[in-house]
């Protein structure tokens, strides 16, 4: 799908973009759903996923609730995708680590090509950012600023409620594994 710059850029045409970088689900994000949570943050600070202090895209260093709540509140829409992938058993570790490369290899072809229509635009993915092997944090400045996406959980929001009020599944049924990112626009 071909969109000019200079063209009104509707939300149908970037899920259209979406569905064709591969992502299993996408719709319109309900802007009223982003609610920035410090429980969430609670839990990031409890460290299971081993980002916490160590990721430039995860709290503390994405910034302050009040901070990141006032950086959103200047966009006006979004979009929200998801992969899903299928387990053969509930524990699957290979079938969650594939369907997690999936969605974050789609969702950097996504950023990409939404970035050259609203350069300003906010992506959030699905966990901690994977650009770099080791982050830099907190020694030295990113290495890829412009490149780099927060997570959602980062930003405090509860997945699950956004996906709900966005009109998108969550839990696809059993032995799935979904994985959800956005993108907020100006």
């Amino acid at each position: 799908m071909i969109i000019r710059e200079n063209e009104k850029i509707r939300i149908d045409e970037l899920l259209q973009l979406a569905h064709e970088a591969g992502f299993t689900s996408a719709g319109e994000l309900n802007m009223q759903s982003l609610v920035f949570r410090p429980e969430v943050r609670e839990m990031c600070a409890a460290d299971k996923c081993r980002s916490y202090g160590r990721s430039w895209s995860c709290p503390p260093a994405v910034g302050s609730l009040e901070a990141i709540a006032k950086r959103a509140s200047g966009y006006r829409r979004g979009i929200l995708v998801q992969t899903t992938g299928r387990m053969k058993h509930d524990f699957d570790y290979h079938a969650i680590r594939d369907t997690n490369r999936r969605h974050d290899a789609n969702f950097v072809t996504l950023v990409r090509q939404v970035r050259m229509l609203f350069p300003g635009c906010l992506p959030m993915g699905a966990g901690a950012c994977t650009i770099c092997k080791k982050c830099t944090y907190p020694d030295r400045p990113c290495r890829h600023p412009k490149r780099m996406v927060p997570s959602m959980e980062a930003y405090g929001l509860v997945i699950n409620e956004v996906c709900k009020a966005s009109g998108l599944a969550y839990n696809y049924g059993s032995r799935t594994m979904t994985f959800t990112s956005c993108i907020l626009l100006d």
